[in-house]
């Protein structure tokens, strides 16, 4: 990936878009660290994107762009980068060369090339300095996941190398399975004895038995299990650390819908956030009745539910 020789220009931060984003994965305090560089240092390095014409994409540095956005900023440096969308995308492998790319990502990168841009398996190959059966292999990666597993592993909650292990099963066992490794926290060596043990099984009956022995952490392993219990507070100090909890999580949670729009993290991802989020406001509504009921005057109480019919 080439840079323009010229200087960095300031784009405001409506005119970036993050389609190549669902190339990438995002790893887990990555934005906050990031907002913290940027209100002590500021901006160090422009952001590389795509502007041939049309919508400028960003091509390297969402982090900076997602920071960015919450602390409110309207623009950022940037520099373009690359002739064309498909030598930006090339160039992300360049780019990570250092730290490398995960195998899901560049699984993405590599369905990217072929199913959009119909790029042969060979020529990606070429491109990429791989040979044909490497571009195969993550090809195949990322179109055996189901769009489930894949979105869990963009929000954090299965690690891509579970992801890989998973793409072992069935497309129709994977939810379940992924199911059991999020709620039991599974490490990646769990998981792939998990995938292990069900593709060894002789029929339906047996998974479903494997499957319960698992999620009840019923195995010659040792799974991780619940913190041991902290010492008994009283009912007010239990009330005030909600209270403060609450607070603390509903901040957050706006800075992070703010300064990231669900589309970013990919279609996948997006549908189970917003149906998430969907669910989230009768279950707020009701606290917020709660909360009337029990810290307003009966009078009070009566013309603020009047208002609210």
């Amino acid at each position: 990936m080439t840079a323009d020789t010229g200087t960095a220009r300031m784009a405001p931060l409506g005119e970036l878009g993050e389609r190549l984003a669902a190339l990438r994965l995002e790893e887990p305090g990555a934005v906050e660290a990031m907002r913290g560089s940027l209100e002590r240092h500021g901006q160090l390095n422009a952001l590389l994107v795509f502007d041939a014409g049309g919508p400028v994409e960003v091509v390297d540095g969402f982090k900076r762009l997602r920071a960015a956005r919450g602390l409110g900023w309207s623009e950022l440096a940037v520099r373009s980068c690359g002739p064309s969308l498909v030598d930006a995308k090339v160039g992300l492998v360049a780019l990570h060369a250092a730290r490398g790319l995960s195998e899901l990502e560049e699984g993405w990168l590599v369905r990217s090339l072929y199913r959009e841009h119909r790029i042969s398996q060979p020529e990606i190959g070429r491109r990429l300095g791989r040979d044909k059966s490497w571009v195969y292999r993550r090809l195949m990666l990322v179109e055996s996941l189901t769009v489930d597993v894949q979105a869990s592993v963009r929000l954090g909650l299965v690690t891509p190398r579970a992801a890989v292990a998973l793409g072992a099963l069935p497309r129709g066992n994977q939810r379940a399975a992924s199911e059991v490794v999020i709620g039991r926290g599974l490490t990646v060596r769990q998981t792939e004895r998990l995938c292990t043990e069900w593709l060894a099984c002789a029929d339906e009956a047996a998974c479903t038995t494997l499957l319960d022995r698992w999620a009840r952490g019923a195995t010659t392993e040792t799974l991780p299990g619940p913190r041991p219990r902290r010492a008994l507070r009283s009912e007010a100090q239990a009330t005030a650390m909600d209270i403060e909890t609450v607070r603390r999580v509903a901040a957050r949670l706006e800075a992070r819908l703010l300064g990231s729009p669900l589309r970013v993290h990919g279609p996948e991802a997006a549908e189970l956030l917003g149906a998430s989020l969907r669910g989230l406001l009768p279950v707020l509504a009701a606290l917020g009745r709660s909360i009337v009921a029990v810290t307003e005057p009966r009078a009070k109480r009566a013309s603020l539910e009047g208002c609210a019919l």
